[in-house]
Parts: C-alpha cells; structure tokens; sequence
C-alpha cells in the first residue's frame, strides 16, 4: 500500500524527502522543459494512458506520481494540446472516482473482513487528495500564468493569448472547478473516518477557491463563480470550517469592491442549500464586534462592508432580522458610509422579512414590534447629522412606499418629514426628499385624486353616517335601523340637502377602491349623501382612511410655496426635481400646484441647459394635447392668466416649440377659430388669448398672421375690441409681427382705413384709462412700424390731442378765469386727458428717435451692398489694377470716411430736431416739451394730482433720454423729485428712468453718481428694489464705474425685503465673475465705510461674511490679508478693530497667509487689548493648526504665545491707566476740599479744625520737621507741577504708601477716616493753635503735590517700559 499523500505547502515541498517515509512524495522527478517537442508529447500521452489505462489508483505508483508531478510543475510551459491531454485525464480519473464513493459504503456492508476495506479507503482518500491537489495547482499555475500575460499586453484589448484561447482555458477551468464542489458535496465522512475533514485538505481548497474569488474575470464567468461559490458554502456550513472562512471573506469584503456581491450569493446560497446560516451569522457578527472607529479610517472597507450588509440583507432577510441587533450600535459610530448601509438593511428586512403569516399569536406579535421598532429607526435617522445618511433614509423610504410596506397609519408622518427635509441644507437630501415625494404621490393608497375640499366633504359627510349608526347599536330591533337612518338624515335639516348629486360626484373618486359601495344599489333620495358601506366598524375606518388622505392632501399642499423656492435654487436638481414634483401634483390634483407650475415659465430663460429642457418637457406635458382644439384652449387660457414676466416666457417656449414642430398647423389653426369666433361659446377674452398665442408663434413663422390680416382688423378693432379692450392692444402687436411682403399687402389694400383705426384709437376716449396707455404704446409702434412716412401722421395725432385737451377748456369754462376755478377744472376734467396727451407726444418723440436710428442703419446696410455689388462686378482681371487704383485714392481724399461722417451729422441733426428744433423753426415736439418743464416745475398743482405728476415726469424723462441739452437743463428737476416726490409710483419711474438715462448721457449723469446710489435708502421698497436693479443694470454692463458709494449696495444684502436682499446679493455674485473678481478690490473700502456707518453688529457681520465668500482665489485672499491688516495703523476707534478683526478672521488662510498675519504683528498689536479683536485673531489660529504643517505649526503655536502675552499686557497696562485716572480724579476732588485759594484762608482753617484729629490721634513730632522741609522745597516743586497740571496720572494706592512713611505725612485714607470723625472731636481740638492748624494745612497741601508728580514720572516711564 503506497503512503499517505499530504498536501504541501508549496508544489516544490513534494520533492524535499521526508524524515519519516510516512508521506509521498516525488523521488524522480523528470525536466519535461528539456525534452524535445515530440520526446515531451510522447512523455504526456504515456502519462495519460497510464492515467487512462490503468485503474484509478494508479497514480498513487510512484513512477506515475512523479511523472505527473513533473508535468503539473511545468505545466504553463507545455503546449495546448498536452495540457489538454493532462487536464483531461486527471479530470476523466476524479469524475469516475467521485461515485466510487457509494460503492465502497455498501461493500462494507456486505463484506465481513474488514482489511480489504480498510485498504481501498485508503487508496480513494489518497487519490482524491492527489486528483484535487493536481487540479487545483493547474488552474492556480494557468491563472497565474494568464495574469502575468496580461499585464505584460496592457494595450491589447481583451484577452487574446494564443495559449489559452487554442485550448479554450474558460471551459476547461469551469468544469475542473465544478468537480472539485461536487467531491465536497458527496459523503465524504467515510473516506476520513468522521464528519470533519482533514484540515490540510480543507485548508488546501479553501485557501485557493477564495485565492480565485480575488480575480474579477473568474467572478465574471458563471459557471466558475457557481463553482466557487458551492465549494465555499460547503467547506464552511457542511464540514464546519467557519472561523478560518469567516476571516477570508472579511479580508475579501475589506480589500475587493467587486467580489462584495459574489460573496453575498455565496454566502446566501449556503444558507439555502443545506439549512443553515451559520456562516451568515458569524460573518454578521464579526462585522458588529468591530470597533466603529476602525471604519472612519478605512472608508473604503466600510463602503464594501456596507454594501455586503444590505446585499445580505436582502438575500437572507430572517437570518438578518434575528442578528441586527449586533450592528445597531453602529449607528452611534462616525462613519456615515456604516449608517448608510445599516438604513438600507432595516428597508430591506421592513419589505421582506415580516411577510410570512404563520406562526403563533406571540411569533407575530414579536415580529410586529420588531418591524415597529426598525421603521422608528428610519424615521429618527431622517435627522442624521450626515446629509449622506439622511439623504439614503428618504431613498429607502421611497423604496418602501414603492414595495406598500408603509402603512397609512405612517403615511403621513413619513410624509410630513419628507416635506421638512425639502428645506435641508444638503442639495442631496432635497433631491431625496423631492423624489420621495413623487414616489408617495404615485403610490399613494387615497386614490387618483387629493383636492381637499373633495376630502373635508366626504369626510364630514361619513361622520354623519356614523353618527347616526352609533345610536342604533343600542336598539333592540335592528330590522328598524334602514328607517332610523332615513329619518336622522332628514332631520339634519335642510343644509344636506343643498348640493347632494354634486356632492356625490364630486368626492366618489376620492375614495379608495375599498371604499367603494360593493353592491351596485342606488343612493335613495332619503340617504343621498353617502354610499352604505357596510357596519359600524367599516365606516370607522373608512372615516379614519379618509382623515388621513386629508392630512396627506394638505401636507402636499402645504409644500408648494417650498416648491417655488426650490425653482429659484442654484442647484440644477432642486429645480429638475421640483419641477416633477408639481407636475405629479397636479395630476393629482393638489391645492396650489396649477398655480405654481405658472411659476415655472421665467426658468425657460436660465443659461443651464438642463432646467430648460425640464421646463420645455413639463410644458409639452402639461398644456400640448393630442386634440388640437384642446391644445389651442389650454394654451389660450395660459396666455389670458399670465402676468407680463410669463408672457415674455411664454413666447419663448412657444417660439422653441414651433420651429420643432411641437406646435402643429392644425394646432395653428385651432388657435384661428378661437380667434375668428368659429368654436361656439368662445368669449372675447378667448378670442384675445388666441391672437396673443399667434402672435408669439410668428416670431418664428411669420407666414402664420398673413392668411388673416383682415379678419385682425375687423375682429381686432372691430365691436369685439369693446367688449375686450386688450383685443385691440393684442391687433397692435400681430399687426407688429407681420412680414414684410404681408405689410405691403396691408397698405395696398386697407392702409387707409388701419391708420384711421390706430389714430382713433389714440386720440379717442373709448379706452379704460388703466387699458389706454398700453394700447396707445402698441399703435404708435405699429404707425412707426409700417406707415411710409410715420412723422406726418404722428404731427396730426399729436395736433388732434393737443385739441381734444384744450378745446374742451374754450366750451366748458368760457367765464372762470380765478386759479381757484382752473385747478377745479383741472381736477374735473383735464388731468386725464393731458395725462394721456403727454404720454402721447413723449412716447411719439422716442418712437421717432427710434425710427431715425432706423432709417440710418437702413441706409448703411444699402450703402455696404451698393459697394459690395460695385466691388463685385469690378471684381476682374481688366479692372482689377483700376478699381484697386480708385480705391486708393478715395482712402487719401477720405471720401469713404466723409460719406459714414455725412450720415453720422445728417442723424445726429434729425435727433437734436426732435425735442430741441433747429434755430428760429417752429417745433411741434420742442413746444410740448417746454411747457412739459414747466409742469414739472410747478409743485403745487402737480402735488394736488399725483396721477398727472406721474405722467409729466414720465413725459419728462423720454424728453430728456432724446436730446441732450434738455437732459442737461432739466437734470437738477429730475433729481429734486426724485429724492422728495411724495408719490413712491413718481420717485421709482424716475429712479428707472435714471438708468435710461446714465446708458444714454454717461457724462451728464457722472456727477449725479452719490443721488443715484442714494435711491438706494429711499423708503419705499419698490424704489429701492428699482434703484438695485438699475445700478446692477449699469455696473455689470460696464455702463458705470464701481465707485466708493458701492456700500450703499452691500448694505442693501441685509435688506428687510428678501426680494431686495436677493438682489443683491445676485449683484455681487455676476460681480464676482468679472474679470479678476473686482469684489477683492472694493473689499477695503466697503469695510472701512461700512464701519463709519451706524450699522448692527450683526448685519456687519452678515455683509462680510456674503462678500468674502465670494472670493475664491487663494492669492487675493493671502494679499487681502495684509491690506487689512495695514488698516489697524489707519483707526483708532475700537469699533473699528473688531470690525477689520473679524474681517480677518472670516478669510481662508494658507500657508502664506498666515505668515503674512504674523509678519504684520506691528500693525494691530496695538489693538489687542480688546477681547474682540484677541478673540478674532485666536480663530484665525485654530483654523491655521488644522492644515499647518509641522514647521508652520511650531510657529503659530509662537505666534498664539505672543498674542496672548500681549493682550493681557495691554490689557494690565489698560487697567493701571484707568485706576491712575480714578485716582487723579479722587486726587483733585480732595484737593478742591482742603487746599482753597489763598483769598479764602479762614474757611480753610475751618475745614482743618474739624478735621485735624481724632479723639485717638497723637500729633508726631516728626511732622514739625517734614513740614519745614516740605515747606523749604515748595518753592522748587510748584513750577513742576504746574507744567504738569491736570493731564498728569496717579499711579495705585500700594505704590504710594512708602512714599508718605517715608515723609512722615498721614496718607490720605487716614485723612477720610479722620474727616468722618470731625465733628465729635470738636471739643478737644479747639486747645489748638491756630498756627499750628496752618502749619498742617501746608504740609497736606505739599505732600499732595509731591504724590501727584510722583504719578506723572511713573506714567511717563510706563510706555518706554
């Protein structure tokens, strides 16, 4: 009998000779790499015949042994075919041995004699040892092999080896694998004497098979990854290797993000195939005994991990429900990606693992409350701290609703949150919460329709019924129950009774299907509120299904102003996802989402290509419909309910939607049957609607309105246009729109009688005075749009208007010449229509402004085609050498330039005509605009009509935009009103118009630039958001110089009117993209004028904090560093400091910031006495320690030294100068009490008599003598401390002290003490002379003066100090 086979652990150990001769082993061992090609294929061909031949233990003969060891060591070097030949014996030789296995189990039942068996147990064990080991070390060695090829081809695509492809590696490594599962899978226990195998066998497979699981192309091969995985789940849960492959599938998760799925099915299908999920378990538990630290460092392992729990999650749900306990704890740790993946497990095992219904009552309460338990998870990890978290949590959440694993009961409340989270910081968490939103309107289980008028009926009316069925739970005959609800419904009154059929109709489709009435019985007309449903209970959670589709409804509801301000959002995908959000809304017919999807047209003009395209997607499904009729009256309507900023919008989308074809003809002429009043029912304003849609669609097919020119003139200005007066303005505009062949068809055929439809229509007083001016505005457009000479007919409608104003005053008050009586006049009749007739000849006067500008570019156009024609046919090889000739000298005599200069003086002439006329001509326009000044100037009466004052300056500033020199003269006026116009309407035109007028006049209105930025601080909001909007206007366009009054803008960021703050705030965002960030520049002087400015600390702060975040590039934040920072050298205020301060804190350091700060310690240390500022400058600190490097850190860690010892230097210098002052002050208060003038000597005596001493005091001898002295050198020390006089400091009480024992002289404490008791002592202290009560005074009066200057040399050496 051949010994034991023992797997080594290298191929190369089979030929080390073992001590004991107890294994096998290779004792001669052939070079098959020297054999010759034909010596090497007849060597293999031997091996397989023997292999082939013999029986299936041959191989245990040493002489096969080692020949096939030979071969397998050098297997990569063979050719294909005798790899094939081996591969396939070995293989052919384990397939045949595997049944084996069987047969020897029932031959030891029939058999006695045991030795036999023993002994060809033996040899079946060795040969599967052998056979595995074989096979396994050959796929090992041609894995290896083809991964070391391709690395070597890295620019082949594919794996094209000439090798493996001859011989087909793929199939091959399949099936040998697959063998291999399938010896794990038979009984094995009799070949090894027990259930649990020989550890270097199972060790051996183990080892390679999750060796194989690290190659992604094996995973990618079916049969191989199936093998693999049944070698795994055997060897774990069949023969019990559960530590050593719970340890490899760990390291697999942690290292390999491919092999995360492959390892969930291997695992998984352990667990299917032999009942057990003790590998699931353990690799469960493993993960939850992690220390969570561990995964904030290695980020990529906890994504793997993660992944693997929810992969297992949803492949074992029940082994995962009973384990997750282990792995809650983990949403306390730090690694969002672990938080992330537990959520995502609690979705999978809330959907899949409570489904099954059987069990006992206490199993499925427990499943109850655990299900519970996990959704409250959920709904307390939707406030993550993470956005990442809480943005996986409303992802899981809409996988739930999706699967109807959220009951109604939690609907709302899941509901509720999603709506808070559209409000989160995070643009992740808004996306989550806006499509889980969609998700539950999708899914939702209170049917196809959520109005909440439909449910506070329905719901009101199911109350009722109950109401009346509770009553009769409690009588005896239930027959009687139908007529009792008859007669409570009757007796209800009247109110029920109002509207029951709509009732019904109404609100049935917002009940669930099972809400329905089952049996198909009618309402009778006693009970016509309400379908029966059924009993009590029914109706009690029907009533409690529809408080909850209420509550839902609102919720939906409740969101929408939330959805307009996500449209407004930077993000691309707040506004993509808000933009389905209500378009799912209104499918299903939520409060307030028709309206806010109106809200949606201005995004068609944002740059990002995306949001149009959700904007045009949502239009197209929205409002174009398959019926064209029904296309034409969805966007009709659109038109009719739009404001002026969705028309604009509107004729966007509809011009894109036109030239794709969105918009068909028969669309199209829908639209003109509306209009020509063809469908029945169509109302004037209809009408109008339609026009306004064809007008928008001939901006991109103007051939559209010239098949109606006549029925927009009879219809358009016709009885229709009375009854709707915006028709007219609606004609005005398609007549604008007209081609230019249609308008040479309208002036040959109804030119006349168009031009006397629009003069009457402006000259006429049929127009309502809100509808007039508009209308006017469109027909004097039209005039100077098709008429041949427009300024002939534009002199008689302004002559006409001129005499409908003025020929009323001649008929009307032909008597009353008082100001009293033509201010009544005024009031009565003419402020109308002199308002309309200044509005005429100022809008007239731009139009022919307009049109000279016109008629000039016109001429340039035909000039440039004349001489590109000219050039062209002198264009040839005879005139060539003439033409360049000619040119020549046209270019030195400059007649081509005087041409352009003719024109350019011919059109600057005809302007200056309009307004101002030429010298000595009479000019219609110049006439009305001197007495338009002159209104203006009239206070009085313009105050008493504000209406009149708003048309004048209107008037007047259409005046000033056409000729310079009005402009100029009637500037000051402009501004006067402006600033103290009563009339915000008056004061926000104006304001508008200065912008007109700054694009126009640049140079006139430069010096005006301070008034202009002063709108900025008007009262009126609308002047103010007028004046934001014309300064961006002018300083983003380059059209104004960025000038020291820019923090009137900065200010307005924190603006009460957020619609103003916005504003702004977009300003200085376009700003920011100019050039080099002009922000950078201006950051200095805003925070210096900022400062001066009466300003909360914390709009400052607000302001600041906006306008550095706008500044991005790290060298303008390193410069910024050391401007401000010069700026402490320039204030003294302390203001002022905390302000430049926290400037500074707000910027984002670098290395060279930071050394630039601490260079620049001279220029602020000065200011470090303030907290504030010390506080300031300690963030800057610890936000350098974050990113600094060890060099840099050991020097802010000096610099913070330095600071801090600093500060509380100024700080203890702060103090001892204000205990000095207090001091002086004490000082000079007691002096003006004991040292009087020497004028008032007796009341001096006095005051020291009382208080010269006490009934204790002893009077020192000593005092005698420092009074003499003191008294010696009195005339030396009082030039001294007059020059000193009051400006001088004391210095503290403890320092002083000495002084006064060393003098003798009581200090001035004891002297208070003493003043207090004055009084009692009076008796004994009258025994003293009075000699020598001046003696003290002199002494006290000295020993002041000496403590004073004593201040003033110690104050004065402080600063050298």
């Amino acid at each position: 009998m051949a010994p034991p086979f023992v797997f080594p652990q290298i191929l190369r150990a089979l030929e080390e000779d073992p001590e004991d001769n107890h294994r096998l082993f290779a004792q001669n061992p052939v070079d098959v790499t020297s054999l010759r090609p034909s010596d090497l294929e007849e060597f293999v061909k031997g091996v397989s015949f023997d292999l082939s031949d013999r029986e299936l233990f041959c191989i245990e003969d040493q002489d096969v042994f080692d020949r096939v060891y030979s071969l397998v060591r050098d297997f990569y070097t063979l050719p294909p075919s005798c790899k094939c030949n081996l591969v396939e014996s070995l293989r052919s030789n384990l397939s045949v041995l595997l049944p084996n296995v069987d047969s020897i189990s029932r031959s030891v039942q029939d058999q006695e004699d045991e030795v036999p068996i023993i002994d060809r147990i033996t040899s079946h064990r060795n040969a599967l040892k052998m056979y595995t080991f074989f096979l396994f070390t050959i796929i090992m060695t041609e894995e290896a092999h083809v991964s070391s090829v391709d690395s070597t081809k890295v620019a082949a695509r594919g794996r094209k080896k000439q090798a493996v492809q001859s011989w087909s590696w793929e199939p091959q490594r399949g099936r040998m694998l697959n063998l291999i599962a399938n010896s794990l899978e038979i009984n094995l226990s009799l070949l090894f004497g027990s259930s649990e195998l020989d550890e270097n066998y199972l060790s051996f497979i183990v080892k390679n098979a999750f060796s194989l699981f690290e190659n992604a192309a094996i995973l990618k091969d079916p049969e191989a990854k199936d093998a693999l995985c049944r070698i795994i789940g055997a060897s774990a849960t069949k023969y019990r290797y559960i530590v050593q492959s719970c340890a490899s599938v760990m390291h697999l998760i942690h290292k390999y993000d491919f092999a995360v799925v492959h390892v969930a099915d291997a695992v998984a299908r352990a667990e299917s195939k032999y009942s057990d999920g003790t590998l699931a378990v353990t690799i469960i538990r493993d993960i939850g005994r992690t220390d969570p630290k561990a995964y904030v460092k290695d980020t990529a392992g906890a994504d793997n991990v993660g992944r693997f729990l929810v992969e297992l999650a949803d492949r074992l749900p029940k082994v995962m429900s009973t384990n997750v306990g282990v792995l809650v704890p983990h949403f306390g740790g730090e690694s969002y990606k672990i938080r992330n993946a537990l959520v995502g497990v609690l979705g999978k095992l809330v959907a899949k693992a409570f489904n099954d219904a059987e069990g006992d009552v206490s199993s499925k309460s427990l499943r109850l409350r655990t299900k519970q338990a996990m959704l409250e998870i959920l709904l307390e990890r939707c406030r993550d701290v993470s956005a990442y978290t809480r943005s996986r949590v409303l992802q899981v959440w809409a996988e739930l609703c999706e699967e109807h694993s959220v009951s109604i009961g939690l609907w709302n409340e899941v509901a509720s949150i999603s709506a808070g989270r559209l409000e989160d910081k995070s643009a992740i968490v808004r996306k989550s919460a806006l499509n889980l939103l969609i998700t539950m309107l999708q899914h939702n289980p209170f049917g196809p329709q959520l109005r909440i008028a439909s449910f506070e009926a329905t719901l009101e009316q199911y109350k009722r019924k109950l109401n009346e069925l509770e009553p009769n739970r409690t009588t005896e005959d239930s027959s009687k129950e139908p007529t009792s609800d008859g007669d409570s419904c009757n007796g209800d009154g009247e109110i029920d009774d109002l509207q029951p059929e709509v009732t019904n109709n109404m609100h049935q489709d917002s009940l669930p299907d099972s809400c329905q009435p089952e049996n198909g019985e009618e309402i009778t007309e006693k009970d016509v509120s309400v379908p029966d449903i059924g009993n009590i209970e029914q109706t009690k959670a029907l009533i409690a299904s529809l408080e909850a589709g209420l509550s839902f409804s609102k919720c939906m509801s409740a969101s929408m102003p939330i959805l307009v301000q996500l449209m407004a959002s930077s993000s691309a995908s707040d506004v993509e996802n808000a933009i389905l959000l209500l378009m799912r809304c209104k499918q299903f017919q939520i409060d307030g989402a028709e309206a806010c999807l109106r809200k949606i047209l201005p995004l068609a003009f944002s740059q990002d290509k995306s949001i149009y395209e959700a904007v045009e997607n949502a239009f197209v499904s929205i409002y174009i419909k398959k019926n064209p009729v029904e296309t034409a009256r969805q966007l009709l309507n659109l038109a009719i309910d739009s404001n002026i900023g969705d028309q604009a919008a509107l004729e966007f989308i509809v011009n894109a939607l036109v030239s794709k074809g969105e918009i068909s003809s028969s669309t199209t002429s829908a639209l003109w049957d509306f209009f020509c009043f063809n469908i029945n029912g169509t109302t004037a304003e209809q009408s109008r609607g339609a026009l306004s849609i064809l007008c928008m669609a001939a901006k991109s097919s103007s051939r559209i309105l010239g098949s109606h020119i006549q029925d927009i003139i009879d219809i358009g200005f016709g009885r229709w246009a009375k009854v709707e007066p915006l028709l007219a303005r609606t004609a005005c505009t398609a007549i604008q729109r007209l081609s230019e062949e249609d308008r040479k068809k309208l002036l040959l055929s109804s030119g006349n009688r168009l031009f006397g439809i629009l003069e009457s229509l402006i000259t006429g007083n049929w127009l309502p005075e809100n509808i007039y001016y508009t209308t006017a505005d469109k027909a004097i457009s039209a005039i100077y749009m098709i008429h041949p000479t427009p300024e002939t007919l534009a002199s008689n409608i302004i002559k006409k208007s001129l005499s409908t104003v003025f020929d009323v005053v001649g008929e009307d008050q032909p008597q009353n010449d008082t100001d009293d009586s033509i201010v009544d006049f005024l009031t009565t009749v003419q402020v109308s229509k002199l308002s309309r007739f200044l509005f005429v000849v100022s809008h007239i006067a731009m139009n022919q402004l307009v049109y000279i500008e016109s008629c000039t570019q016109k001429i340039r156009r035909q000039k440039t085609k004349k001489d590109k024609a000219a050039a062209e046919s002198q264009n040839t090889e005879e005139n060539l050498g003439a033409a360049q000739e000619n040119n020549s000298i046209n270019a030195e005599l400059g007649l081509a330039a005087s041409d352009d200069a003719l024109l350019d003086t011919l059109a600057e002439r005809a302007e200056r005509e309009i307004v101002s006329g030429g010298s000595g001509e009479k000019n219609l326009i110049g006439d009305c605009a001197t007495f338009l000044s002159k209104l203006c100037r009239n206070f009085s009466v313009l105050q008493k009509h504000p209406e009149l004052q708003a048309s004048a300056m209107l008037a007047l500033c259409r005046c000033m935009i056409i000729d310079a020199s009005f402009c100029e003269s009637n500037l000051q006026l402009l501004f006067t009103v402006v600033e103290n116009a009563p009339s915000e309407v008056v004061r926000s035109n104006c304001t508008l118009s200065l912008g007109d007028l700054a694009v126009r006049f640049p140079n006139l209105l430069e010096p005006w630039t301070e008034n202009m930025y002063a709108r900025l601080r008007d009262t009126s909001v609308s002047v103010r958001k007028n004046a934001v909007l014309v300064l961006s206007h002018l300083i983003l366009n380059d059209m104004m110089k960025v000038k020291g009054h820019i923090n009137e803008m900065a200010i307005c960021i924190e603006d009460d009117v957020e619609r103003i703050s916005s504003l702004a705030k977009l300003f200085f965002h376009e700003l920011s993209k100019k050039g080099s960030n002009p922000i950078y520049n201006l950051l200095p002087d805003i925070l210096g004028q900022l400062s001066n400015r009466n300003l909360k600390r914390e709009s400052f702060c607000n302001v600041m904090q906006f306008l550095i975040g706008s500044i991005k590039k790290d060298k303008q934040m390193e410069a910024l560093v050391e401007k401000l920072c010069n700026r402490f050298s320039g204030v003294t205020e302390t203001k002022q400091w905390e302000y430049i301060s926290y400037s500074l804190s707000l910027l984002t350091f670098t290395e060279k910031g930071i050394k630039k700060l601490i260079e620049s310690f001279k220029s602020y240390e000065h200011a470090l006495a303030e907290d504030l500022v010390t506080e300031n400058f300690r963030s800057i600190i610890n936000k350098g320690k974050k990113f600094a490097k060890p060099e840099l850190k050991a020097c802010i860690e000096e610099f913070e030294e330095k600071l801090n010892k600093f500060h509380l230097e100024k700080k203890e210098q702060e103090e001892t100068a204000r205990n000095a002052q207090l001091h002086v002050e004490k000082t000079k208060n007691m002096e003006s009490l004991v040292v009087p003038s020497k004028v008032k000597e007796e009341p001096v005596e006095e005051y020291d008599e009382g208080e010269g001493a006490s009934d204790s005091e002893i009077v020192d001898p000593a005092m005698e003598e420092a009074g003499d002295s003191l008294k010696a050198s009195d005339s030396e020390e009082e030039p001294a401390m007059e020059e000193a006089g009051d400006s001088s400091n004391a210095s503290d009480s403890e320092e002083e002290e000495p002084d006064y024992e060393k003098s003798g002289i009581n200090s001035p404490h004891s002297l208070n003490q003493n003043t207090s008791g004055g009084e009692e002592s009076e008796s004994e202290s009258s025994n003293v002379k009075r000699g020598n009560r001046k003696e003290t005074s002199s002494k006290l009066r000295r020993s002041l003066r000496s403590v004073l200057f004593t201040a003033l040399v110690f104050i004065l050496i402080m600063p050298r100090r």
